[in-house]
């Protein structure tokens, strides 16, 4: 696995966060729901970093970073949907493709499992996944996620939950 940290998203990361996201952005649309046009583009990352920075002061976001030495940002990871009052949160990342396989799915997931313990006293986290998305299940499932049973509210996609024990 290349030497990764798993860091909190800043405002400086605007222009990374842009070229990651444009490297990536057929990757992307081919495993998840396709972003607005309007999202890549400079404008785009900042309203949507500020947004994010808003919902962490908030308290229902948790966004992170993951960066690589030489290549910079290399993926994303958010618990979003924070809601301590049920005490809950969903997850969701995005690796560069050319580093998937690698590690860093888990990396992240791992992060955020921790971040949900520590940080923010959660009880259980969920996960969406869309059914051809077959690397996500691997991951979720291999960080202790359990798929919950059918039906999901979409047929192609499906529904994970992972109980936080201390």
């Amino acid at each position: 696995m290349p030497t990764v940290s798993v860091r909190p998203l800043h405002r400086t990361d605007i222009p990374a966060l842009l070229r990651f996201e444009i490297t990536n952005r057929d990757w992307f649309e081919s495993q998840i729901d396709p972003r607005a046009a309007d999202f890549y583009s400079v404008q785009g990352i900042t309203a949507h970093v500020e947004d994010y920075l808003r919902g962490f002061a908030e308290g229902t976001w948790q966004p992170l970073v993951l960066e690589e030495a030489t290549q910079g940002i290399v993926g994303r990871a958010n618990l979003k949907d924070i809601d301590s009052t049920r005490g809950c949160a969903e997850v969701g990342y995005r690796i560069d493709r050319r580093f998937c396989g690698q590690g860093l799915a888990t990396l992240a997931l791992q992060q955020l499992i921790h971040e949900a313990r520590e940080r923010w006293q959660l009880q259980y986290l969920v996960a969406d996944v869309y059914t051809r998305n077959v690397g996500s299940s691997k991951v979720l499932e291999r960080c202790g996620f359990v798929l919950e049973p059918p039906p999901a509210a979409d047929p192609h996609k499906l529904d994970y939950r992972l109980v936080l024990g201390r």
